[in-house]
Parts: C-alpha cells; sequence; structure tokens
C-alpha cells in the first residue's frame, strides 16, 4: 500500500508539472498565432502489433484546432507547435515554404518566448508552491543548541573524526544552528567545507576534512547510510507487532538502560550492541515503574529486535517559523534560488569528477522515494515544487531537442541574422535525443541496481 501512494503522488506531481510546463509554450503560441496541433500529458507513440499501427493515445479530444489528449507513454508530454523542429521529427510540413500561422514564420523573439515559456513556468510554479507551503505550514525544526545530548555518529561520522555526544557548531564557515544533517553534507559534498567545528567535554575542536570525503558522503548516504543524528535516551516509544521484543513482553515506555551487562542509556548505543548479535539471545535490562527489569531476546536476522524510542519531541523544544504572505514569498524565492545555486555547483563536481554521476543521478525510483509512503500534503506540494525548479533547470540544459537547445539555436539566430540550418538542426536534435534517452536509461537503471543491491 506504501509503494501505491507513492507512486500515486509521483504521478499526480509529474503530471501536474507536465500540463503547466506545456501550457507555457501553448499559451504564447495561441498570443502569437501561431497554430498548435496537439497537447498532450504523457507520449501518444504509436505501437505496431500483429502487422498493424496502433493509435497511442489514452483520451483524446479536439477543440479547434488542437487535439488534446492522455498518451499510454508516461516519460513526458508535449505540444506540437506547428512549422516547428521537435521530438517529432516532422519534415513534411517544414518542407513546405512557411504559413503565416507557422512558428518558423514568427519573429525570433516571439520563437524565444514561445521556447522558454515552459521554463519560465516551473520557475514560477516552484517559487510560489515553496512559498505557499511556508505560509500554510511554517518551517518546523530543531535548533541546534537545544539537541542537549548531542549526536549519534554513525560509520561515516566515524570517520569524519565526529564522536557520540559531540554538538556541531560550524561546517566550513556556515553556522550548525538547526540541527539537520544535511547542512553537513551539502557543506563538506557541494560546498567544499575543509573543516568541522565541534563542541566536545566543553572545549571546542576542529576536525580536517579528508580529502576526496565529500565523494564518498554522497556515495554512502545515496545507499542510506547516515552520517549522524540526534542522540536521544532510550525510553520504548514502540514495540513492532510480530517482533522478537513483542513476543517478549517489553512495553512502552520501559527504560533500557543494558545490554548483557554493557550500559545503553541511549538509542544509538543499543544498536551498537544489538546489531553484530544476529540470531542470538541476548540479556536486556530496563525500569518499569521503578522496578528493575531482565528480560531475554532472540535478535533478528536483520539485527533488530522490534524496539524505538519515543521521538525528539518529547525531549528537545521544536520550532516553527511562521511566515505572512509577504515573508513566505520573499523566504520562498530565497530558498528556491539557494536549491538552484546547489543544483548548478552539483553539475559542476559531476562534470570535474569531484562526485560520481551514479552516487548523485537517480530516476523514477528515487523521486517517488522522496514523496514517502504516507500521503502528506506538506510534503507533496513541497517536493512538487522542488521538482518543478528541477525541471525547469534541466530543460533549461543547452542540450538540443531541450528548450534550452532550441533557445540556443534562437540566440544564434538573433545575433549572426542566420538561421540554423534545417539539416543540422536535425542532426543535433537526433543526437539530443539519444542523449537524453540514454540518461534516462542511466539514471532509471541506476535506481535499479540500488534497489537489487538492498535486496540482496
Amino acid at each position: 500500500m506504501g509503494i501505491l501512494i507513492a507512486v500515486g503522488q509521483l504521478i499526480l506531481s509529474l503530471s501536474i508539472l507536465i500540463v503547466l510546463h506545456e501550457g507555457g509554450h501553448f499559451l504564447p503560441s495561441k498570443w502569437f498565432g501561431v497554430k498548435v496541433e496537439k497537447f498532450y500529458l504523457f507520449f501518444d507513440a504509436g505501437i505496431k502489433m500483429f502487422g498493424k499501427k496502433l493509435d497511442g493515445s489514452l483520451f483524446k479530444h479536439k477543440i479547434g484546432e488542437t487535439e488534446y489528449g492522455i498518451g499510454w507513454l508516461p516519460l513526458g508530454g508535449y505540444v506540437k507547435i506547428a512549422g516547428m523542429m521537435d521530438e517529432s521529427f516532422d519534415k513534411e510540413q517544414l518542407a513546405k515554404e512557411p504559413e503565416d500561422w507557422e512558428f518558423r514564420a514568427k519573429p525570433a523573439w516571439q520563437r524565444l518566448i514561445i521556447m522558454i515559456g515552459g521554463v519560465t513556468v516551473n520557475f514560477i510554479l516552484g517559487i510560489f508552491l515553496l512559498s505557499m507551503v511556508l505560509f500554510t505550514y511554517g518551517k518546523e525544526y530543531i535548533p541546534a543548541e537545544n539537541a542537549t545530548y548531542g549526536i549519534a555518529v554513525d560509520s561515516l561520522g566515524l570517520e569524519l573524526g565526529l564522536q557520540d555526544g559531540d554538538r556541531i557548531l560550524t561546517v566550513g564557515n556556515t553556522p550548525f544552528d538547526r540541527f539537520n544533517p544535511g547542512i553537513l553534507i551539502q557543506g563538506i559534498a557541494i560546498d567544499g567545507a575543509k573543516e568541522v567545528t565541534v563542541e566536545r567535554d566543553g572545549r571546542r575542536v576542529n576536525l580536517e576534512v579528508p580529502a576526496d570525503f565529500g565523494k564518498r558522503l554522497i556515495s554512502e548516504t545515496k545507499k542510506g547510510k547516515e552520517v549522524f543524528t540526534y542522540r536521544l535516551p532510550f525510553v520504548v516509544g514502540k514495540v513492532a507487532k510480530g517482533t522478537p521484543a513483542e513476543a517478549a513482553g517489553f512495553a512502552e515506555g520501559d527504560s533500557i538502560t543494558m545490554v548483557n551487562n554493557r550500559p545503553t542509556p541511549y538509542f544509538s548505543d543499543f544498536v551498537k550492541v544489538v546489531k553484530p548479535k544476529q540470531d542470538e539471545e541476548i540479556s536486556v535490562t530496563f525500569f518499569r515503574d521503578n522496578a528493575k527489569i531482565d528480560k531475554k531476546v532472540t535478535v533478528a536476522p536483520d539485527g533488530k529486535v522490534g524496539l524505538a524510542p519515543y521521538g525528539p519531541d518529547r525531549y528537545f523544544t521544536l520550532k516553527r517559523d511562521e511566515y505572512g504572505i509577504g515573508e513566505a514569498f520573499s523566504q520562498g524565492t530565497r530558498d528556491s534560488y539557494n536549491f538552484l545555486a546547489t543544483q548548478v555547483k552539483a553539475f559542476k563536481k559531476i562534470f570535474t569528477g569531484d562526485i560520481a554521476a551514479k552516487d548523485s543521478l537517480g530516476g523514477f525510483i528515487s523521486i517517488g522515494g522522496l514523496f514517502g509512503d504516507e500521503w502528506l500534503w506538506e510534503r507533496f506540494w513541497y517536493m512538487t515544487g522542488i521538482l518543478s525548479l528541477i525541471l525547469g533547470f534541466m530543460n533549461l540544459l543547452p542540450i538540443p531537442i531541450l528548450d534550452g537547445g532550441h533557445v540556443v539555436f534562437l540566440l544564434y539566430e538573433m545575433v549572426t541574422g542566420r538561421t540554423v540550418p534545417e539539416k543540422v538542426m536535425e542532426y543535433m536534435m537526433y543526437a539530443g535525443l539519444i542523449l537524453i534517452g540514454a540518461l534516462m536509461i542511466f539514471a532509471n537503471g541506476n535506481d535499479l541496481v540500488g534497489l537489487w543491491n538492498g535486496c540482496n
């Protein structure tokens, strides 16, 4: 059921983004008197079966000169603009003299507006959605100073030199004022921070970031590993059904203190002791109603017994920033700019080899996982806003067949006064199609490899 919820959110989000993106091309085309032959959500590629070519439309309806429809292939969408070389590679129409209502008959500045209409909608929509999420829900966070037990460090954090109980102060020159591991990951992997400052046993300690640690951060966190999390006292907040802990009789509110006579006052201590004990019987000491109890429990093959602590809201004071409408749009615009700036830096690091493409590019499985297996409207609209910014950014890349490629052709024409020869444009479009196809195969193949590795 959780998978269906994630898939449903992904399909709805992408459908909204595709329709609005293509609408960004459709509306200026109409304003400038250009004929739009088709407006499709998903692609309606024809299917050849039993010697016959079947219509690729699941639904279609013609209104005026435009056919509106839904295709069977959910890899995007398109508007077919008359007199334009696009992914349909319709050369028959281009062989004739241009008509007044064709794209190629319009001035270059009008064609440029038509081409940037889609990404313009994406950027505006992204800013709008992030702003409205802030206005509607605010922004909840844990002030770093409120995480009074410090951090619980995983293996990646140990490589960096972090220790359980540390309190992170700065990552490079960036203050660690909100408890968010993403600040450290971005600071090192994207912004190139060379030093992390922590408070340890009442003194400041500067940790030097190892060479190439940013690349490892991206690679390992993509596999699900953590650098650190907040350290929590181990009072049982949940006993999972059908687990060894339920069979042994553990209950909510039990305060775990030891495993096999080793102190485990924090949940992270418990995990480190128990995880290597797969299929072994362990002795757990805890307090219930001020009474000390010892219980035997057998660890499951995955290194767990089925106990989870209470969440951070039990121990820490969370804050929620509230925004008026003007403040929300101001902050939403800043957040959108910072997100896009981070994407530019990340792409640069991919091209320079500082980040491996296989560790940073994901397909539909990766994107769907970001929505989660529970339908939360705050997260849905936030993720849709983020995806809108990504879609705008990706479409603006100067790759033939993408909007950015068409923009390059038009800028060349506006600067030189000469159009790009149709044959040259055609070959470059084919090259762009092959490149985009290869990237999609790589990204989604990367997801499948990760899924396979996670199951084995």
